[in-house]
């Protein structure tokens, strides 16, 4: 596997997987927003791809705000590979930008109730949950770590 920034040319391999997680990770109406932030934020904020065999099979970001902490957004992995080690592999690298940071201090992160055992599993703790936060039957569960 190899870890690289993205690349414009890698939107529709991002798309891809998304959808490949709708509807149990993702909820169809935020294709959308996830389209516009591939084509307005991804090169701005340490955006990832991980590819596997020549193809990309993950991908994800850590976006730096100006009270001290980082987001993860957007992270996921092609439906078919779950399981498998990628999704950590990604997690532990933007786990690594944020801690070569000094200037963060924690990282937030918002998944579902789906993904938040994964979460809890590398140190992040519950701080909300809201319910179909993220569409019908996914709740939006917000999660905090500190760095």
């Amino acid at each position: 596997m190899t870890l690289r920034l993205y690349r414009p040319a890698d939107a529709s391999a991002c798309l891809s997987i998304f959808d490949s997680n709708v509807p149990t990770y993702f909820a169809p109406e935020e294709r959308s927003d996830f389209e516009r932030f591939l084509c307005e934020q991804a090169t701005d904020s340490a955006f990832q791809v991980i590819e596997r065999d020549g193809s990309i099979v993950a991908c994800g970001g850590l976006l730096r705000c100006g009270d001290g902490s980082a987001g993860f957004c957007w992270g996921m992995v092609e439906r078919a590979l779950h399981r498998r080690g990628i999704g950590r592999e990604l997690a532990l690298a933007r786990l690594h930008q944020a801690e070569a940071d000094p200037s963060i201090t924690r990282i937030t992160l918002s998944t579902s109730q789906h993904t938040q055992g994964f979460y809890a599993g590398l140190g992040f703790e519950v701080t909300r949950v809201v319910a179909d936060g993220h569409g019908a039957g996914i709740d939006a569960v917000e999660m905090e770590r500190r760095v």
